[in-house]
């Protein structure tokens, strides 16, 4: 096999001899390409051409090449304002269906429609990724909102309803790194009188702390084990956030968040 740094395009590779002592054969173009995929998703965000070639390794000829062939079939996308690179459409299907399909995130979805039905506001449900929460469902509502929010989204952990969630109910460990990653520069104090409001009411709310106009309740769903929690969150507009309603809608949710826990067998 051609080291990555090479512009051969051979399409034969073969892996390293396994316990029995044979090798087996494999496509090195398609090897080559996840270096490729690899170097986005250790970028953290947008990246050119020279970036992703360095950090893939390759001359930026045939990083061009693969990039090309990759945003053909949807799992880069590049936009036509910057010319930079990221994650496609399919990349982010593909990423947002590995996580649907864990057996924990299947379950609790089953009460989302019934949520959003009763209270007629847009739900959406995260789970915590590598960069912080990352939206795996979003059903909306009957009211529109003035945002459109795509599965696969790692919503920020200081301003949004879910990050605040998470940023009570796991270790700094965790929560810091993120932090950092996003920007965020909170004082120990603030995290501190975060982890209480939310631990005490049982809930997260934030008005206009992601997108202006739109108000959002933020629940944990606790797992068993040492699976960390998900979160299930209400979008609605400001204009329909008023006191009553807001206190009906985050009592619907936090009714369904302890259901969704018991379902997946927390007392």
């Amino acid at each position: 096999m051609a080291p990555a740094g090479t512009d051969d395009d051979s399409d034969v590779g073969t892996d390293p001899p396994g316990p029995s002592g044979t090798s087996r054969q494999g496509i090195q173009s398609v090897e080559i390409a996840m270096t490729v995929l690899d170097a986005l998703e250790r970028g953290g965000g947008p990246m050119s051409l020279t970036q992703i070639a360095n950090a893939s390794g390759m001359g930026a000829s045939k990083a061009h090449r693969y990039l090309v062939s990759l945003g053909r079939a949807g799992m880069v996308a590049q936009s036509p304002s910057s010319g930079l690179y990221d994650m496609g459409p399919a990349l982010r299907r593909l990423g947002a269906e590995s996580l649907r399909r864990m057996d924990e995130v299947g379950l609790v979805s089953e009460y989302i429609p019934g949520l959003r039905d009763r209270t007629a506001h847009a739900v959406n449900l995260a789970v915590w990724g590598d960069h912080g929460p990352v939206i795996v469902r979003w059903d909306y509502g009957a009211h529109a909102l003035p945002i459109t929010v795509r599965v696969g989204a790692t919503m920020p952990l200081l301003t949004s309803s879910v990050g605040r969630v998470y940023l009570a109910h796991l270790p700094r460990a965790l929560t810091d790194s993120v932090l950092r990653e996003q920007g965020a520069r909170p004082s120990a104090a603030e995290i501190d009188q975060i982890t209480e409001d939310v631990r005490r009411r049982g809930y997260a709310l934030t008005s206009g702390g992601v997108i202006p106009g739109i108000a959002s309740v933020a629940a944990p769903v606790l797992t068993t084990g040492d699976s960390l929690p998900l979160v299930v969150a209400l979008a609605l507009p400001e204009s329909a956030a008023s006191p009553a309603i807001l206190e009906s809608v985050t009592a619907d949710l936090l009714e369904t968040t302890a259901a969704m826990a018991a379902e997946l067998g927390v007392a």
